[in-house]
């Protein structure tokens, strides 16, 4: 079915290309493509922002157990901690294993069957959708909490930053890189500030932060049992989303592919847990207490630095960078969505490319699915964090048991130690989707249990469609040979013209009979019209009958319909061909001033008839009065 992609979904003069396969296909222009570095910016954003909210959500769940709680944050952390070496040791050798990208889609897909992959696809899908929307809440959430005044324009804002991220990423993966480099990096300088200053501090060097806010700590501490580390552990696992995006991304990558993403998944890792780990080692060392109405991070920022420009810096990074998180989506999604395309589980559209290898269709279909569900939740960040995260274990369960299969089929060196890694992380994330299902699926995660299930099922739909286009088309049969038909071209016109001429010109180098048609109204003006029109033509003599045909009503389209199907039952051999002359106009809202009649007959002619359409614009332009296009 590739086929249909290639040579009969590619859209004419639209400068975009069917999708390349990365390293194993022509190299891209190289220009257009990431660079380790400008991967971490592009597709990292998602996983570094998530250390703002990440340590916070396990706080909150042991603050149930009051201060002895607390004092498990360090070691869930490292639990998590550990669960990322797992994953960026396993997304290592799957974009080893899969350099053409896909991560989890692909690895189901070779290893645990079609079913499977398109859950995970499904799954990929809805997080990548989520992610933009929550980040982008969440980015305006921090900037209203600080501009109390914004509050009520948040969802425009909301909007806004969409449109910016939307707007940079059209550019292509390789500009919104480079316009969030900075970003990234002062991010990452300033939490690694807090973590370094933190460190050489006995007590903390202010509170202000959280003064006068109340307590979010449990007055009746309870026992910190199995199953309060176990939701606080599933809690702290949202740190991790985001970490797929680079093995889904792949081919955005400069050659050589693989090993620059690889060295971008290694150094997002690395990252990700230094500052997860000393984001912990802090809260455990100043004995913070989550508070209500400011983050953890605050109260870090605010305890490491004192409440000076320092702290500033820190929040107003922590907003930028949540704000812009939704690009990793960006430039994963798109990239799914292409492969998807390709094995006709999507409309082919979305497997096409751009010249600054961007799948623009992807960009702008995440980006639109994403203004919904902005405007569904009216820019509160609280309405869709419920539904955020479980897409993502849903994911990495099922990669890391489709690598326990690649590890058991192909057998070389040291594959029993890489089969029990991922097995292990395949139990963890497992127990964490369930966990985090069980504990929000009251809170809205039931939408996403429904979702997963009718998304495949759209999914096939699409591939059954594609499936009947091709045995339609006989693709992978050789056709039968070409053949000369007779043909009929013809030209609807309404009266005579330069664009009449040119029509006719254009219809006898096309057809060996040409035939005009014009269609004449039943009322007095249509006959006036009609007459005036024959008597004309009796004058001019072009050489090519002109055929009236009645209008029983108002319609334009049926009597051409009738006419080009009597033609086709007359003679089953003969090629029609209906030419629509139309004209151009020299701006675009001009457009406006046209009757559309060139559309509604071709419209007709399409839905009812097997007829070519060819549609001839005769170009209005200042200068040279107007040329065909």
């Amino acid at each position: 079915m590739s086929m249909l992609a290639n040579k009969h979904d590619r859209p004419a003069g639209t400068g975009e290309q069917p999708p390349d396969t990365g390293a194993a296909g022509p190299v891209a222009d190289d220009r257009h493509r990431l660079t380790a570095t400008q991967g971490l910016a592009a597709l990292s954003l998602d996983a570094m922002a998530s250390v703002a909210y990440g340590p916070e959500a396990i706080v909150l769940v042991l603050a149930a157990a009051g201060a002895h709680g607390l004092g498990f944050t360090l070691p869930v952390t490292l639990a998590i901690a550990a669960l990322l070496a797992v994953l960026v040791a396993s997304y290592r050798q799957v974009i080893a294993a899969f350099p053409d990208g896909g991560g989890s889609y692909a690895v189901a897909k070779r290893h645990l069957g079609r079913r499977t992959s398109l859950f995970t696809a499904a799954s990929l899908v809805l997080d990548y959708v989520l992610n933009v929307a929550v980040s982008v809440t969440a980015g305006v959430a921090a900037l209203t909490s600080a501009v109390p005044s914004l509050y009520d324009d948040r969802l425009w804002i909301c909007l806004g930053v969409l449109a910016l991220v939307t707007a940079v990423n059209l550019r292509g993966i390789v500009d919104s890189a480079k316009a969030f480099i900075v970003p990234t990096a002062v991010f990452v300088g300033s939490i690694m500030t807090v973590v370094v200053v933190g460190l050489f501090r006995d007590a903390p060097a202010s509170t202000e932060a959280a003064a006068g806010h109340a307590s979010a700590l449990s007055d009746n501490a309870t026992t910190v049992g199995a199953l309060l580390l176990l939701k606080a552990f599933a809690a702290g696992c949202s740190a991790l989303t985001g970490v797929e995006a680079v093995a889904n991304a792949v081919p955005s990558f400069r050659a050589p592919a693989a090993r620059r993403a690889q060295r971008t998944e290694v150094a997002l890792g690395a990252l990700l847990g230094v500052m997860l780990i000393g984001l912990s080692v802090l809260i455990g060392r100043f004995h913070l207490q989550p508070v209500e109405g400011v983050t953890v991070l605050a109260q870090l920022a605010d305890a490491s630095l004192g409440h000076n420009w320092a702290f500033y810096v820190v929040q107003f990074a922590t907003v930028v960078l949540l704000a812009l998180a939704a690009n990793t989506s960006f430039g994963g999604l798109p990239v799914l969505m292409g492969l998807l395309a390709r094995d006709n589980y999507l409309p082919h559209v979305f497997g096409l490319k751009a010249e600054r290898q961007v799948h623009r269709h992807g960009v702008l279909a995440l980006a639109a699915v994403s203004a919904l569900l902005l405007v569904f939740s009216g820019g509160d960040v609280n309405t869709l964090v419920p539904l955020f995260a479980i897409g993502v274990f849903v994911g990495f369960t099922i990669c890391q048991v489709g690598m326990v299969r690649h590890w058991r089929q192909e057998r070389s060196a040291g594959w029993l130690g890489k089969a029990l890694l991922n097995g292990f992380g395949a139990v963890l994330t497992g127990v964490s989707a369930v966990v985090v299902t069980a504990t929000k699926f009251t809170e809205g995660a039931w939408l996403i249990v429904v979702a997963l299930p009718v998304l495949v099922l759209a999914f096939e739909a699409v591939h059954r469609a594609y499936g009947r286009i091709g045995a339609r088309l006989e693709l992978g049969r050789v056709p039968e040979a070409p053949r000369r038909c007779h043909s009929v071209v013809v030209v609807p016109v309404s009266s005579l013209s330069r664009l009449t001429s040119k029509a006719l010109t254009a219809a006898v180098s096309l057809g060996d009979e040409v035939v005009a048609v014009t269609v004449t109204q039943a009322d007095p003006d249509g006959r006036r019209a009609a007459e005036s029109l024959r008597r004309d033509w009796e004058l001019w003599r072009p050489g090519v009958d002109l055929v009236e045909l009645p209008a029983p009503s108002r319609s334009l389209g049926r009597p051409i319909v009738d006419y080009v199907r009597e033609i086709a039952d007359r003679h089953p051999d003969n090629r029609v061909t209906v030419l629509i002359p139309e004209v151009e106009p020299a701006h675009v809202w001009q457009r406006l001033l046209q009757n559309q009649r060139g559309a509604v007959v071709a419209h007709a002619v399409r839905r009812d008839t097997d007829a070519v359409i060819c549609r001839l614009r005769f170009r209005i332009g200042a200068a040279q009065g107007g040329e065909p296009a």
